[in-house]
């Protein structure tokens, strides 16, 4: 590993942090030499250090002023923010099956969870004059999936406006904000979905596997993305090699998006 990307006396919180790319983004981090604070609804049941995760729900106003008030008082404040935390548990349907408390709740998770989180912890990135703050959108904000994941991908496309407009605002304070937009990652609940998928088709795995690939369009390079490939590019982008990059979207989809 190189210089340019060793976070040695970085202090960051990753959201979500305890399962697919939370997890993998968490261990990137720390392998680099940060002290990462980590948050999901519950403790993992392979926790190692209780002092560097807090159980919180961030899809709340009080759950992230509980993360916010517990990174303060652990580690005195953040250099770098990743911010994980998204999906959807909408039904399938289209339009007329989500009412206003699925809206209310995607938005919530897929977006307010980011705004609440970085308006807590940004003035103290202002004040030293330096910070990364990367949120992870999807390909959904540009290619959304009508049958379950309307609210999804409206809120995701709303999280990469306002990442946007908020990187023209903190830049020239010495903030940088940028997103990851990944397509489908491999992640453990991706390879249950195939297998739930396999048995209710009656077909194998690699077909389920495949047809859901196809539903997306089709993926180029022929296989998902790897949750530790997402990893190393949050890692990338929050070291100092990537010191003049801010205001940016990268895509890690193998290609799926089919436009420029």
């Amino acid at each position: 590993m190189g210089n340019d990307l060793t976070l040695a006396g970085r202090r960051a919180l990753v959201t979500g942090g305890t399962q697919g790319i939370g997890k993998a983004v968490v261990a990137r981090l720390r392998e680099a030499g940060a002290a990462v604070l980590t948050t999901a609804r519950m403790a993992p049941a392979d926790l190692i250090d209780p002092a560097l995760f807090v159980a919180a729900d961030v899809s709340t106003t009080e759950g992230c002023a509980r993360v916010a008030e517990t990174l303060n008082s652990r580690l005195g404040g953040a250099d770098i923010v990743v911010h994980v935390v998204g999906g959807s548990s909408a039904p399938a349907g289209g339009f007329a099956v989500l009412d206003d408390e699925q809206w209310q709740r995607a938005l919530d998770q897929n977006l307010l969870a980011a705004v609440r989180l970085d308006r807590a912890l940004l003035p103290a990135m202002l004040r030293q004059g330096s910070g990364v703050i990367i949120h992870v959108t999807s390909i959904q904000a540009r290619l959304p999936l009508p049958e379950a994941t309307i609210a999804y991908a409206a809120a995701k496309a709303a999280l990469s406006n306002y990442s946007k407009a908020l990187a023209k605002e903190v830049s020239p304070k010495g903030v940088r904000v940028m997103r990851v937009s990944p397509g489908w990652v491999e992640t453990e609940a991706a390879v249950r979905l195939v297998a739930e998928l396999a048995e209710k088709a009656g077909v194998d795995q690699a077909t389920a596997r495949q047809g859901l690939m196809d539903s997306l369009g089709g993926i180029p390079i022929g296989r998902p993305a790897k949750p530790a490939e997402v990893a190393e590019l949050v890692a990338f982008l929050a070291s100092p090699a990537a010191a003049s990059i801010t205001g940016a979207e990268y895509v890690i989809d193998g290609g799926t998006t089919p436009t420029v």
